[in-house]
């Protein structure tokens, strides 16, 4: 008689035995029906990342504008073409005049200061994000009817703008407000998503934001019974400003 440690370790090892043979059996079921072989070696990958014809594809700033606008339209988003940041400022305003906003918040960014909402939206309560140490922001982000932010890049290709987030630059304030306004610099175009990856990659780890994200337009989900939804897990509209 073997001791009760003997026992379990024969145990163990014959359980180990009983999986590897599904385990076998499953990949030869596999196999037969694919009609070819187990494959035994990896397969060989001799080319790695982007080939040389999609890395060279290299749009003209409108081309960008012009295919993004496509894109960004596609998936439920609105875009609106300015010639300066007065007039995002102006359309900001007159979404304002439709919806009569009553909170909003913004990034900490020197350029959407510039916009001057307090002015423009008298009657609605403009937040600056992370301006006061006592303000509970993610909640004063989820009870905005209206947020904006200033975007780092926009993705012609994709449609997608890229927002990092960081202390000045709440990612709340993209993720829980109804409306989404993002200003986008048409100089910050680009044509593939790569362009803008490897840049994170060459920054180092010890500089990559808190959070990167990326917007394709309103939050849609079809989770619940393959149901398409707008708005579930962020805003249901979105602007897109490109400013010349």
């Amino acid at each position: 008689m073997g001791t009760n440690s003997e026992k379990h370790q024969q145990w163990l090892e014959q359980l180990t035995e009983q999986s590897k043979a599904k385990q076998q059996k499953f990949m030869n079921n596999i196999s037969s029906r694919l009609g070819h072989p187990r494959m035994t070696e990896a397969p060989q990958h001799p080319f790695r990342g982007a080939p040389d014809f999609w890395s060279e594809k290299n749009w003209t700033t409108e081309q960008c504008v012009e295919q993004f606008t496509v894109n960004f339209l596609s998936v439920g988003g609105h875009v609106q073409r300015c010639n300066d940041m007065d007039q995002v400022a102006d359309f900001i305003a007159s979404k304002a005049k439709e919806m009569n906003p009553s909170h909003i918040v913004r990034q900490d960014e020197q350029e959407l200061e510039a916009l001057s909402l307090e002015n423009l939206i008298p009657d609605a309560t403009v937040k600056v994000w992370n301006s006061e140490a006592e303000t509970l922001w993610k909640s004063e982000a989820a009870q905005a009817d209206f947020g904006i932010v200033y975007a780092d890049h926009a993705v012609a290709y994709t449609g997608s703008v890229v927002v990092k987030s960081a202390k000045e630059k709440g990612r709340s304030v993209s993720l829980l407000p109804t409306v989404l306004f993002i200003v986008i610099p048409a100089s910050r175009m680009v044509t593939r998503l790569g362009e803008v990856l490897i840049t994170l990659d060459e920054a180092g780890r010890e500089n990559l934001p808190a959070g990167i994200h990326f917007i394709s337009g309103p939050s849609r989900s079809s989770d619940i019974e393959n149901d398409l939804t707008i708005g579930v897990h962020g805003p249901g509209v979105v602007y897109a400003l490109i400013v010349d």
